[in-house]
């Protein structure tokens, strides 16, 4: 048996939320296991995250610096990963499941010949056996899937919570023989930024096809989210018909979020919005069809307008805060 490697993503110079997720997951499978849990952190001048994530949890980590992982490069990262793993003694190789993530995790697993399992939500040791769950059919079923030997999973962001403890590990260098990289990177182009990272809010409002019109987001939903110091989410059908753009959209072909409270306004309830929100800690459904789906999962149901209900709890949520 060998240990989980845990492969760490860098936003703004320091570690990603989503990485100390795995941190937390990773140190589950490890304590069912007897499994040690290492680090890795790959770019260039890293050190200080590097030290950082493992004093957060990811205990001993190893440290890839060099100008070829200046920016992200899938030739330089696969040959990078694949090197942590083997000084890792690794059987388990930890990625979230991002556009970086995509990218390289099958990359590693093809190369190292072994399983790989996307887009989990659960990842456990059970009897010996490594056991990854995932969702399937536009998230109608979950698989779980038994695996043996070496895997590469990536793990949905907001499947689990951070890590908040610390550890003991320090760093080590890493030396990776990069040779001749297939692909050079050339640069970065920053699309326009729209919306917010709904992953990151304690309390998301979304509104569905039943809000009616997208004016009525702005002047509904919108103050509403602001009352409650939270961000505007939306359901596929809000975001197919053009009326938010897709960064708002909550589901299994958009954003997987767990807030504290989750207000859903004129949403059915179709299984693909539900995947992507019904492990919030607190339900809202307001809606006027008392049979919706939404109210299977909701913790506390409304069935009303919700032109008169969002307003006047707008309005009594400002009157509260004076």
């Amino acid at each position: 048996m060998g240990n989980v490697l845990v492969v760490a993503e860098l936003a703004e110079g320091g570690i990603r939320e989503a990485s100390y997720e795995l941190v937390s997951m990773a140190r589950s499978v490890a304590e069912a296991s007897g499994r040690d849990v290492k680090g890795l952190v790959i770019g260039s001048g890293v050190g200080d995250a590097a030290s950082e994530f493992a004093s957060k949890g990811a205990g001993e980590t190893f440290v890839v610096d060099n100008e070829a992982t200046a920016n992200y490069n899938v030739d330089a990262w696969n040959k990078a990963i694949r090197a942590a793993a083997e000084k890792a003694d690794a059987d388990v190789i930890l990625i979230s499941n991002t556009p970086l993530g995509w990218d390289v995790a099958p990359r590693i697993a093809a190369g190292l010949d072994c399983a790989f399992v996307s887009d989990c939500f659960k990842v456990e040791a059970e009897g010996g056996k490594l056991v990854l769950t995932r969702r399937i059919f536009n998230g109608k079923l979950d698989a779980q899937v038994s695996a043996e030997g070496t895997v590469v999973a990536t793990v949905q962001p907001g499947a689990t919570e951070p890590f908040s403890g610390s550890s003991e590990g320090g760093t080590s260098a890493l030396d990776v023989d990069f040779g001749a990289l297939r692909a050079k990177f050339v640069e970065v182009k920053m699309a326009e930024a729209t919306g917010v990272d709904l992953t990151k809010a304690d309390v998301v409002v979304s509104g569905g096809r039943g809000v009616g019109a997208p004016e009525k987001f702005p002047e509904v939903i919108q103050p509403l989210a602001d009352a409650l110091g939270g961000a505007m989410g939306a359901s596929r059908p809000v975001v197919d018909a053009g009326w938010l753009p897709h960064a708002h959209q909550v589901g299994s072909s958009g954003q997987v979020v767990t807030p504290k409270l989750y207000i859903a306004v004129g949403i059915s309830g179709a299984i693909q919005h539900l995947v992507g929100m019904k492990n919030s800690n607190f339900i809202v459904a307001i809606n006027k069809d008392a049979d919706a789906p939404i109210f299977e999962v909701a913790t506390l149901g409304v069935v009303g307008d919700l032109f008169d209900i969002v307003p006047a709890l707008t309005e009594a949520l400002k009157a509260a805060k004076g």
